[in-house]
């Protein structure tokens, strides 16, 4: 077996500081950037792990491992997903009780968030951290949206353990073998051990 071979097998692991305004597919009919504009051609091909809608930015995975993204992304394995939401509104203590406790939509479908936290506020809009272990379409835009919250800008920020940090916006890079082992830890842990390791954490 010859090393280009091996090469063409070996798994690999990126995550992409998407920019907003790209599209989350190989190619889009209506000509817009999609995330491939920012990889460079001569990687192998990758697939996205999920999906950021085109307004929102932030950390993506992509892989050429399919059966590690379908863990990934499977219900059962509740990967926390965590995001900086700016709204048009000052949040307060009945919003962040009405987005924990969550919100069903005209089409029946039930939204909620794992927690949410107030960043920072200004004089007409509100920075959240919002924290979601299940991965509906648009989620968090539509859960807002019927609570009558315009959503600004959503940034994700992590993936489980895996934060975005201070990779610059377009750029992507491979996860280090430890940021990997991290992720392959935190898809492995039933729900309830999670839960008090992030209770544990938010006390510290």
């Amino acid at each position: 077996m010859d090393g280009g071979e091996v090469a063409a097998h070996a798994k690999i692991y990126f995550m992409l500081n998407k920019p907003r305004g790209a599209v989350t597919t190989a190619s889009d009919e209506k000509g817009r950037a999609t995330v491939y504009a920012y990889l460079d051609e001569t990687m192998p091909w990758l697939v996205p792990v999920g999906r950021l809608d085109k307004a929102s930015e932030g950390l993506l995975l992509l892989t050429n491992d399919s059966e590690w993204a379908a863990r990934a992304l499977a219900p059962e394995t509740h990967l926390d997903k965590t995001y900086h939401v700016q709204i048009a509104a000052i949040a307060g203590a009945a919003l962040l009780a009405s987005i924990a406790a969550g919100v069903r939509t005209g089409d029946g479908v039930f939204l909620r968030a794992k927690s949410v936290r107030i960043l920072r506020s200004g004089d007409k809009n509100s920075w959240l951290e919002i924290v979601l272990d299940e991965g509906k379409n648009r989620h968090i835009r539509r859960m807002l949206a019927q609570l009558g919250i315009e959503v600004l800008r959503l940034l994700r920020v992590a993936i489980g353990p895996l934060r975005l940090g201070d990779l610059p916006k377009g750029d992507s890079r491979p996860l280090t073998d430890v940021e990997k082992r991290d992720l392959d830890r935190a898809m492995r842990q039933p729900a309830a051990v999670r839960n008090r390791v992030g209770r544990s954490f938010q006390k510290a």
